[in-house]
């Protein structure tokens, strides 16, 4: 049954919460105005309807969603898309191929397939989530170097004519190349500036975010420069002319069906990149505030703003972790928070929407090469890499594929990658150990189960078959659901004989959740090829050895020595 979170949060809601959900929708709404007009350049749009997109789709997903603490709106992570979709079909294909991914994430939600987002590979969701970090820096070297390509005549790239900055990395990448000698020292100082501020930011402090910081300052000393000096830069305004200072009437694109069947393919990409990206932050936000999310509302409220964002003139849209996490941190209880937010970027555009003209590009450029460097997953990457081959060819493919070709090719080509691994996988971990013999020892006594003496402030977790991606939630399930007082959680591994990079990231993630809740987890059973992998990457240490075992009875000796501690 649909039930927003929102009318929810009214049970027991009183002044106090009140209080908080507007001071931490203020923050956010001023936050959230930097990056929505950065999204939207760096998607190749004006830079309006990226506000547009943050009051819109920002009210529906609080509105209509099923997380207590999601912001939403738009996001680095549909640039790439957006770009190419706008660079060929214009931003009337973009309205049809928007509306499409919303009511395809509707479907989603009604027929209760928001736990089918969690079948994509961690390993897959790490690829193309870096990929597209370096695809948002790649477009922002020309604004950062000030650089001005000339396309008054075509200009010819890899046997291919442009008239104007193409959307593919290669291609950009020539593009400025052949543009080096139009450098603007003055922009590139300013952008360097600014970034290195944005960096150092959080050390004077993390309450006011750099984005907005810079923004401010570059835009104050730009005027003032431009009035002494002379040396000017790219603005807002200088390209894109004026900002309107209300929202858009209403209109639906001229569809065609050509143009919808063209575009299909594109609108999944869209659904899928927010549906992932939607419940990824739901699940963040979840951990920190140590709540539920309903995943299948959630879609369908995201559903509703991707068809309603366009319609408004806006672009598509989805919950953001950054603005999520700022949200939470700055007191944000319920929903009310998030449509405090869109509101304050409404009243923001209406009254000061006419001074957005003078930002400089230089210090737009500068704030999304940081959005991209944050959302790289730098720590991610290096953990995965200390891991399995498959799942690092994994990686490297989607990573390579989004960078070069497409990010929809490149979720396929990685799901087909990673089902071929863990198939081969199952094959090796089969015959290597089909007599189920842990690191150590055996696990059964006569082919039947133990009886086992659980000690009181113990629960004992068994995991059935190999925890990988398509198991994963399952797990995630069952540790959540368990309305158990315990202060030791025994994870019985006898038999799971396959683990892989998601599963990993499944296990670490329990670890934190317990360390919140001053839980400790003990590991029985497990075999070779997991604790092997749990070595590799340093896992092991994060536990505690002294917290692994061959062995039941060993593993419940232990969490009666941590329960006796504890009391």
């Amino acid at each position: 049954m649909f039930k927003p979170e929102l009318f929810k949060s009214f049970k027991g809601y009183n002044g106090k919460t009140l209080t908080s959900d507007l001071i931490a929708g203020v923050i956010v709404g001023i936050v959230a105005l930097p990056l929505a007009i950065a999204f939207a350049i760096a998607s190749g749009v004006e830079p309006q309807r990226g506000l547009f997109t943050a009051i819109i789709a920002g009210f529906c997903i609080s509105f209509f969603g099923g997380s207590r603490v999601q912001i939403g709106g738009p996001t680095g992570a549909f640039a790439v898309i957006v770009y190419g979709v706008v660079a060929k079909y214009g931003y009337s294909g973009l309205v049809t191929a928007t509306i499409m991914a919303g009511i395809i994430l509707i479907l989603l939600g009604v027929f209760k397939m928001g736990g089918l987002v969690k079948f994509i590979p961690y390993t897959i969701v790490t690829g193309f989530t870096a990929g597209i970090a370096v695809t948002i820096a790649s477009g922002q070297i020309g604004d950062f170097l000030g650089l001005v390509p000339d396309f008054s005549t075509p200009m010819m790239i890899l046997g291919e004519e442009y008239s104007k900055m193409p959307g593919d990395f290669l291609p950009k990448i020539i593009v400025y190349v052949k543009s080096i000698s139009t450098i603007n020292w003055y922009s590139f100082a300013m952008a360097s500036v600014c970034l290195a501020i944005i960096f150092l930011w959080p050390k004077v402090t993390k309450r006011i975010p750099g984005s907005l910081v810079v923004i401010i300052l570059a835009t104050i000393a730009d005027i003032f420069i431009k009035k002494y000096t002379g040396f000017s830069t790219e603005t807002i305004g200088s390209r894109y002319g004026s900002i309107p200072s209300s929202l858009p009437a209403p209109a639906l694109p001229a569809f065609s069906i050509s143009t919808i069947v063209d575009l299909f393919p594109t609108a999944i990409s869209i659904a899928v990149l927010a549906a992932i990206e939607s419940l990824l932050s739901a699940v963040v936000a979840d951990g920190m505030i140590g709540s539920k999310h309903d995943s299948n509302t959630e879609l369908i409220a995201q559903g509703i703003a991707n068809i309603a964002s366009p319609i408004f003139g806006g672009i598509p849209a989805t919950g953001a972790i950054a603005r999520t996490a700022t949200n939470i941190k700055n007191g944000g209880k319920t929903p009310v928070a998030g449509i405090v937010h869109a509101v304050i970027l409404l009243l923001i555009m209406m009254v000061l929407g006419r001074f957005v003209v003078y930002i400089p590009m230089a210090a737009l450029s500068a704030v999304l090469i940081n959005v991209a460097w944050n959302m790289a997953g730098f720590p991610a990457i290096r953990a995965l890499l200390k891991g399995q081959k498959s799942d690092i060819c994994v990686l490297t493919v989607t990573f390579l594929i989004t960078v070069f070709i497409d990010l929809t090719v490149a979720i396929e080509v990685g799901l087909g990658f990673a089902a071929f691994f863990f198939i081969k996988k199952m094959i090796d971990v089969s015959e290597v150990q089909s007599d189920k013999q842990t690191l150590v020892g055996g696990i059964k006594v006569g082919g039947q189960e133990e009886l086992l003496d659980i000690p009181q402030g113990v629960l004992v977790y068994e995991i059935e078959g190999p925890l990988f991606f398509g198991t994963v939630r399952k797990f995630e399930l069952a540790v959540e659901e368990a309305k158990v007082d315990y202060q030791v959680l025994v994870l019985r591994m006898r038999n799971t004989i396959y683990l892989d990079a998601g599963g990993i990231r499944a296990l670490e993630q329990c670890l934190e959740a317990c360390k919140r809740k001053n839980v400790t987890i003990v590991i029985s059973g497990i075999h070779t090829q997991p604790y092997l992998l749990l070595e590799k990457t340093g896992a092991v240490e994060k536990f505690g050895r002294e917290n692994i075992f061959d062995n039941i009875a060993a593993a419940l000796n232990r969490a009666t020595e941590i329960v006796s501690r504890k009391e």
